[in-house]
Order: structure tokens, then sequence, then C-alpha cells
């Protein structure tokens, strides 16, 4: 989690701001453009990253891969010096994309919304299911997973449009300008307790449903589904 915490955010934020006068005369003898080469650093760190927990993982992540993504636009955004509107665009887009991948998931045998809300590392999934089929109650969780469903998608949604109406505000420096690097610097801190908070508000409510719904609908506490899990462990 720190590791993570470092490479995605606080040390991307840091050089972002500092990079120039931390490393500027050094980077000023290597490169014509300090600016770039400034954020091409703070950027190296979560691509950097994305290739550790994949080789660590050893399996494709989609919230890594739309990271990395971001991570690749938002320096192109700066090395092709092109319109502020874009990179808003760019950061609208990555929760968008999520929230329609939640909706289509629901049309494939593997909804994300059970990888999202049930994942079997954290609660008992084979005793779920079983409760569910002995108690003849399968068709009541799929409906409730369809409403968890929806309020998760909208939890991205909702993540679209303030991080365009905020990027909009922030960003509006030229791409590939120190006064740029500065602005997603701070665009990068303002976000989380403008975006995360609300989003992460809408996944406890769909967390909150799915839990108490499971306890109706399989007479399981979540007490008796970690105490068994471990069991199985």
């Amino acid at each position: 989690m720190l590791i993570n915490l470092g490479c995605n955010l606080l040390l991307p934020i840091l050089i972002l701001n500092k990079g120039e006068r931390w490393f500027g005369g050094l980077l000023g003898s290597i490169f014509t453009n300090v600016t770039l080469a400034v954020l091409l650093i703070a950027l190296a760190f979560p691509v950097a990253y994305f290739f550790y927990d994949l080789i660590n993982r050893r399996r494709y992540n989609l919230f890594s891969i739309l990271g990395f993504t971001s991570v690749l636009l938002t320096g192109g955004i700066g090395l092709l010096s092109l319109p502020t509107f874009w990179f808003a665009v760019k950061e609208a887009a990555i929760p968008f994309f999520f929230g329609l991948a939640v909706i289509l998931s629901l049309k494939t045998p593997y909804p994300l919304v059970r990888t999202l809300l049930c994942n079997p590392d954290v609660i008992a999934v084979d005793i779920i299911n079983a409760r569910l089929t002995e108690n003849h109650q399968v068709a009541a969780f799929d409906r409730l997973l369809l409403v968890c469903t929806w309020i998760l998608a909208g939890s991205f949604f909702l993540s679209t449009i303030l991080n365009f109406v905020l990027a909009r505000i922030m960003v509006v420096s030229p791409g590939g300008t120190e006064a740029f690097n500065n602005e997603v610097g701070r665009f990068m801190i303002w976000s989380w307790p403008v975006i995360a908070v609300p989003a992460m508000l809408f996944m406890f409510l769909a967390m909150f449903l799915l839990f108490r719904g499971i306890r109706r609908l399989t007479g399981l506490g979540l007490d008796d589904l970690v105490i068994e899990h471990k069991k199985q462990n």
C-alpha cells in the first residue's frame, strides 16, 4: 500500500512541483527542455509500479492498465503541448470507461461487480454460493448484485463529471511548461478529497447493501464468513 501510494501519488506530485528546482541544473546539461524532462521523470514512477505489480502478481489488472494508460496520455499531452482541454477529457475518460465496463460486464459470465465487491480473497464466495443455492435465493442475490452494479457505476460516472470540472478549473497552462506541471501536481492533490471521497461513499453504500443482503439471504454474518474462509485456508 505504501509503495502504491508513493509511486502513484506522492512522488509524482513532489517531482512535478519541485523537480525543476531540484534537478534543473543537472537536467539542463542533458535535455534542451527541462520542463518536459521533469514531467517524464514524474511519470516514470507510476509506469514502473505498473510493471512491478504485473511481474509480482503475474496477471493483468484492469485498473492498473487504465492507470498506466492515463499516465501515458498525461505525458503525451505534455510532450505534444496539446490544449489543456484534452487533459480534462483524459481525466474524465478514465472513470467513465470504468463505469461503462462495470455495466457492460453484466452481459458477460464474469461481471466486474463480483470481482470488485465479491473478492474471494476477502470473503468466502464458495460458502455464499452454497448457502444461496440451499436457501433458493440465487435469483434474489443476482438482483442484489444488479442494484450494486448501478451504484458502483454511478460512483464512476460521478467521478467523470468531477474530474472534468476540476481539471478545467485547475489546469489552464499550455502543456510542456513548468506551470502545466505545477497545475497537474495541484490537481492530483485536490482530486483525492474532491473526487475520491464521494466515489468512496458510493462504494461503501454498495458494499453495505451487498453484505446486508448476504446476511439476509444466507443467514451468515461477515464474521462467520471470515472465520470459515480462514478455516478453508
